[in-house]
C-alpha cells in the first residue's frame, strides 16, 4: 500500500483511448493546440502531463508550464509572466507578440509547447497572446479545461479555432477502468462489492477515488486478505481533505444557492417544484445545473433534481447544524403531504425524514415505510425504522420484517431472536407458515442445520390444514436438498402441485419459491441439470412478478441456474449469466445470493481452468464468508482457492487458504469438494500419491451423499493426477445417469487418458475446448503430444503441442502435473515422473519408497534414469529442470 500513499502518484491506467487520440492529433502538421476537457478531479492535469512525455523524440521541444487561477485572472499576463521576455511591453501587444515569438524561437530554432492548467481561468491578455503564438506556429498548446464553468470571450475564441485545436473529453472512470486503476494502485484485486462501492462513491472521479481508498485504508476499513481487498461496512467515508476539496467546489457556486443544495443533501431526489420553493429564483436552479453540481432527471411530465455526486451530499450534511437540519426535513415533510403523498415512496420518505428530524414517527407510518424499504432491499433501513416502533405496536408481521432484514444482513442471532418471537406470536396459519419457514432458513444459512430441520418438523404439528402441513414438509425437504441429502430432499419436493394451485396466497407463493430454489440446487447435485435450468428460470420469472415473495432476492434463483449451465458444458454462458447476476445482486443489495453467485462463478472458472480468475473469485468469497460469518461457504471457498493457487504453483497461498478451515464444520454442501484444495496442494508439492488418497476419500463422501456432480469433479481430478484407469469406469456410470455435457466429456477424458493412445486424447481435447474446459483440453492435447513424440511422430507431436498451447492461452500460469509431464519431461515414464516430483520437493528416497511401495534401490535407479534423460546431475538441478511443474 506504500505506493499509493499521499505522496505517491497513482499509476496512469485506463486512459489508452485518450492517449491514442493525443498521438493522432499531435501527428497532424496543422495541430496548434490540444485541450483536455472534463469535470474537476477526473485526472486532466495528470493526463496532460503524461501527454508531454509521449511527444516523439525526433523533434526537440522545450516545455513551459503555467497554471491559471481565479485570483490571478485579474492580473494581465500574470499566469504566463514567467514564460515571456521581461522586455515585453503589455501596452503594445503587436511589438510584444513579436518579441515573445523571437525569444521563444531562439537562435537555434527551438520549438515550444506550453502546458496550461485550468485554461478557463486564464486572464484575457494571456489568452490573446497564446492565441497569437499558436496561430503563428511559435508554440503548441496543451491545456486542461474544467467543464461546468463559464468561459471568457477570449478563451471561447481560442477554443473555437476550428480543426487546428483538438478537444479530448475526459470522462469519469467507468467501473472497468476503476477496477484496472485499483488493481495497479493496490497491487491486488478489489472484491466486486467493494469495487462497486468505491466506484459509486467516487463517481469515477480519480481524485475522489484516491482519497476514498487512502481514507478507508488508514481507518482500517479497507484490508487485504487472501489476496483480495475488501471494504467493511456499507460505503467508504470521505477523508477530511476530500471533504475540503468538495466543500470548496460547492462554495464556488455562491451562498445564495445553499438552501437548494442542503435540501438535496438531506432528502435526495427532490421534485422540481420543491426545489423551487427554497430557491430564490429559477435562475439559481439553472446555475446549479450548469455548474455540474446538480443533475436534472426528466421522466414524462415529472422533473426531479439530485446532487450529481454522492460525496456532495456527505460534505453538505456535515455542515448543516442540527436545528436547521430538522427544520429542512420537516418543511419537506409538509410539502410532500401537501402534494397528497401520492408517490409510492412518499410514506418511506416521510417516515425517514421525521425520524431524522424528531426521533419519532407515527407507528403505522413506520410499519408502512419498513415494508417499502423491504421491497427496495434496503435491509438497514428496515431495521432503523422498526427500531423506532413502540413495543406495544410490534406484531408478528413486524417481527418477520425485522427477522428477514437481520438475516439478509447476516446478523443471524438477531434474526433468530426476532423470528422466534414471530413464530411464537403467530395466530393465523399463514403467519405460522411464513414464520416457521423463515426461521428455519435463517438457522440453516447460519450453519445450524439440525435446529432448522427441527423447527420445520415442529411447525407441522401446529398447522390446521393439509396444505399448511405440506409447507412444513417442503421447508424440511428444501434444507435436506441443500445439505448432504439431495436425493431425499428432491424426493420430498417432487410434487409441488398442491402449492402451485394456491399461489394466490402470498404465504404459499413464498413457500413454493423457496421449494423450487432448493429443488433446483438439489437437481444440480444429482446431475439433472436441464430440469434445474428450467425450474430456475420459472422461479426467477415468478419471483420477479410477485414482490410479496419473502425469499431473499430474485437473483438467488441464478445460483442453481449458473451451476446447471456450467455442468451442462455451457461454461461461457454460465460466466456471462454469473456476471450479470452478480452485478444485479450488488446493485440491489442482496448479500446472501451474492455470496453463492460468486462461489459458482469461481467454480465455473475452476472448471474452465482459468485459475487466476478462479483464485480471485474464491478469495472474494472466502473473505466475505469470514466477514459475514457464513459458515456454509468457508470450507468450500478455501478449498477452491487452494486448488486454484496450487494449479498456479503458488503453494504458499494454497496453504494459507487451508489454514484454520478445520475450525468450521463440514456442511454437506457439494460433498467431497471440501477436499480438492488439500489434494491439489499435495500434488503441487510433488506428492501425487497422497493427493490421490485424499481425493479417493472425497469420492466416498460424495457418493455416500449422492452428489453426482461433485463426485464427477473429484474423479476427474484423480485422473488428472495420474490414475485415470481407477476412475474411468465410475465416471462412465455417472455420465449415463447425468444429463450434463460436462460429466460426459469428463468420462471420455478419463477413458482417453487410460487408453494411452493419442487419437482419443486429441478428439476429447477438441470437445473439452468447445465447452470451455480449456485447461483439461490442454492437458489432453499435451499428453497426446508426449505419446506421439515417444512414438517418433514428431510432426504430429508438434501439432498436438501447438493445440495444447492454444488452449492454454486462456489459462495463464497453469502448472498442472499432466501439462508439465507432457511438455517438459515427455521422455519420462509416469513412474519416473512421480518419483522425480517427490525428489524435487525434497522427499528422501526412503520416504519415496514407502509412499510408492518400492524398494529404495528401485527409487534410486529411477532417479538415475531421470537424471540421464533430463541431463541433470543432482536433485538441485532436477528441481530447476522441473520448475514449471
Amino acid at each position: 500500500m506504500g505506493r499509493v500513499g499521499r505522496e505517491t502518484p497513482w499509476p496512469l491506467i485506463g486512459r489508452d483511448r485518450e492517449q491514442a487520440l493525443f498521438a493522432e492529433a499531435w501527428s497532424r502538421k496543422d495541430c496548434r493546440a490540444i485541450l483536455v476537457h472534463g469535470p474537476a478531479g477526473v485526472g486532466k492535469s495528470r493526463l496532460a502531463a503524461e501527454f508531454l512525455t509521449r511527444i516523439p523524440r525526433e523533434h526537440r521541444w522545450e516545455i513551459g508550464r503555467a497554471t491559471a487561477t481565479s485570483t490571478g485572472a485579474s492580473v494581465p499576463l500574470g499566469a504566463i509572466a514567467h514564460l515571456i521576455p521581461a522586455e515585453m511591453d503589455p501596452a503594445d501587444p503587436v511589438q510584444g507578440f513579436a518579441a515573445v515569438a523571437r525569444a521563444l524561437a531562439g537562435p537555434d530554432g527551438r520549438r515550444w509547447v506550453f502546458l496550461v492548467d485550468d485554461l478557463q481561468l486564464l486572464d484575457s491578455a494571456s489568452t490573446v497572446l497564446l492565441g497569437q503564438l499558436i496561430d503563428s506556429g511559435a508554440v503548441r498548446l496543451v491545456a486542461t479545461v474544467r467543464s461546468g464553468e463559464r468561459l471568457s470571450r477570449a478563451v471561447s475564441d481560442l477554443m473555437g479555432r476550428g480543426d487546428v485545436v483538438h478537444r479530448i473529453d475526459l470522462a469519469p472512470l467507468d467501473a472497468l477502468r476503476t477496477d484496472l486503476v485499483l488493481r495497479a494502485a493496490l497491487g491486488a484485486p478489489v472484491g466486486r462489492r467493494s469495487l462497486t462501492q468505491l466506484h459509486e462513491a467516487s463517481g469515477g472521479n480519480i481524485l475522489y477515488l484516491r482519497e476514498l481508498v487512502i481514507g478507508a485504508w488508514e481507518s482500517g476499513r479497507l484490508t487485504e486478505e487472501s489476496g483480495v481487498w475488501e471494504l467493511r461496512g456499507d460505503r467508504p467515508a470521505g477523508t477530511p481533505r476530500l471533504m475540503e476539496l468538495i466543500a470548496a467546489r460547492i462554495s464556488a457556486v455562491g451562498q445564495e444557492l445553499l438552501p437548494v443544495l442542503e435540501l438535496l443533501a438531506l432528502c435526495g431526489l427532490v421534485p422540481l417544484g420543491d426545489a423551487r420553493a427554497v430557491a430564490s429564483a429559477d435562475e439559481d436552479l439553472h446555475t446549479l445545473e450548469q455548474s455540474g453540481i446538480v443533475t436534472v432527471h426528466r421522466s414524462r411530465r415529472r422533473v426531479h433534481l439530485e446532487l450529481a455526486h454522492p460525496l456532495y451530499a456527505e460534505a453538505l450534511r456535515d455542515r448543516i447544524p442540527r436545528l436547521r437540519r430538522s427544520h429542512i426535513l420537516l418543511r419537506q415533510v409538509e410539502r410532500t403531504r401537501a402534494h397528497g403523498s401520492r408517490r409510492r415512496n412518499d410514506p418511506l420518505n416521510i417516515a425517514t425524514w421525521e425520524l431524522a428530524a424528531t426521533g419519532s414517527a407515527a407507528p403505522d407510518l413506520l410499519v408502512r415505510a419498513a415494508g417499502l424499504a423491504r421491497y427496495a432491499h434496503d435491509h438497514a433501513q428496515v431495521v432503523s425504522l422498526l427500531d423506532a416502533l413502540p413495543e406495544d405496536h410490534r406484531t408478528t408481521g413486524t417481527h418477520l420484517l425485522a427477522g428477514e432484514a437481520y438475516s439478509s444482513m447476516q446478523r443471524f442471532a438477531e434474526a433468530e431472536q426476532a423470528l422466534a418471537l414471530a413464530d411464537l406470536s403467530a395466530v393465523t396459519e399463514q403467519e405460522r407458515i411464513v414464520a416457521a419457514r423463515t426461521r428455519a432458513m435463517n438457522l440453516f444459512i447460519s450453519g445450524r442445520r439440525d435446529e432448522a430441520i427441527r423447527v420445520a418438523e415442529d411447525s407441522r404439528t401446529r398447522m390446521d390444514t393439509a396444505l399448511g402441513r405440506r409447507t412444513s414438509e417442503v421447508t424440511e425437504g428444501a434444507i435436506r436438498a441443500l445439505t448432504g441429502e439431495p436425493q431425499e430432499g428432491v424426493d420430498r419436493l417432487r410434487d409441488l402441485s398442491e402449492l402451485e394451485r394456491a399461489l394466490g396466497d402470498p404465504a404459499i407463493a413464498d413457500a413454493w419459491t423457496y421449494a423450487v430454489a432448493a429443488k433446483a440446487n438439489g437437481l444440480v447435485a444429482l446431475g439433472r441439470v436441464e430440469e434445474a435450468i428450467r425450474i430456475s428460470r420459472e422461479a426467477y420469472d415468478f419471483h420477479g412478478r410477485h414482490a410479496d415473495v419473502r425469499f431473499y432476492h430474485p437473483t438467488a434463483h441464478f445460483v442453481a441456474w449458473i451451476a446447471s449451465l456450467s455442468e451442462a458444458g455451457r461454461i461461457e454462458e454460465a460466466r456471462h449469466t454469473a456476471n450479470e447476476a452478480i452485478a444485479q445482486s450488488i446493485a440491489e443489495k442482496a448479500p446472501v445470493p451474492l455470496l453463492w453467485l460468486s462461489f459458482w462463478a469461481a467454480r465455473n472458472e475452476l472448471v474452465a481452468g482459468h485459475y487466476e480468475q478462479a483464485a480471485e473469485l474464491y478469495s472474494e468469497v472466502l473473505v466475505n464468508s469470514r466477514n459475514q460469518n457464513s459458515v456454509l461457504s468457508i470450507r468450500l471457498a478455501a478449498s477452491g482457492l487452494a486448488a486454484a493457487a496450487a494449479a498456479l504453483g503458488d503453494t504458499a497461498r494454497a496453504s494459507e487458504a487451508l489454514a484454520h478451515t478445520s475450525e468450521y464444520p463440514v456442511t454437506g454442501l457439494f460433498s467431497g469438494e471440501e477436499r480438492i484444495g488439500e489434494a491439489w496442494l499435495l500434488a503441487a508439492e510433488g506428492n501425487l500419491v497422497g493427493a490421490r488418497a485424499v481425493l479417493l476419500d472425497a469420492v466416498r463422501d460424495a457418493r455416500a451423499t449422492g452428489h453426482v456432480t461433485s463426485e464427477a469433479l473429484v474423479l476427474t481430478d484423480i485422473a488428472r493426477l495420474g490414475a485415470p484407469d481407477q476412475v474411468a469406469g465410475r465416471l462412465t456410470e455417472l455420465a449415463e445417469t447425468s444429463d450434463g455435457g460436462l460429466t460426459r466429456a469428463r468420462a471420455d477424458f478419463a477413458r482417453a487418458l487410460a487408453s494411452g493412445r493419442p487419437e482419443p486424447l486429441l478428439e476429447v481435447s477438441e470437445r473439452l475446448a468447445a465447452i470451455g474446459a480449456e485447461a483439461v483440453a490442454a492437458e489432453a492435447a499435451a499428453v497426446a503430444g508426449g505419446l506421439l513424440r515417444r512414438a517418433g511422430a514428431q510432426r504430429n507431436a508438434a501439432a498436438a503441442f501447438r493445440r495444447a498451447g492454444a488452449y492454454r492461452t486462456g489459462c495463464p500460469g497453469v502448472r498442472t502435473p499432466l501439462l508439465s509431464a507432457a511438455e517438459e519431461s515427455a521422455l519420462l515414464t509416469p513412474r519416473e515422473r512421480e518419483i522425480s516430483l517427490l525428489a524435487a520437493a525434497g522427499t528422501p528416497s526412503r520416504e519415496i519408497a514407502e509412499q510408492l511401495t518400492l524398494s529404495v534401490r528401485t527409487v534410486n535407479n529411477h532417479l538415475q534414469n531421470v537424471y540421464t534423460k533430463l541431463g541433470v546431475g543432482d536433485r538441485r538441478e532436477l528441481r530447476k529442470a522441473l520448475r514449471g511443474a
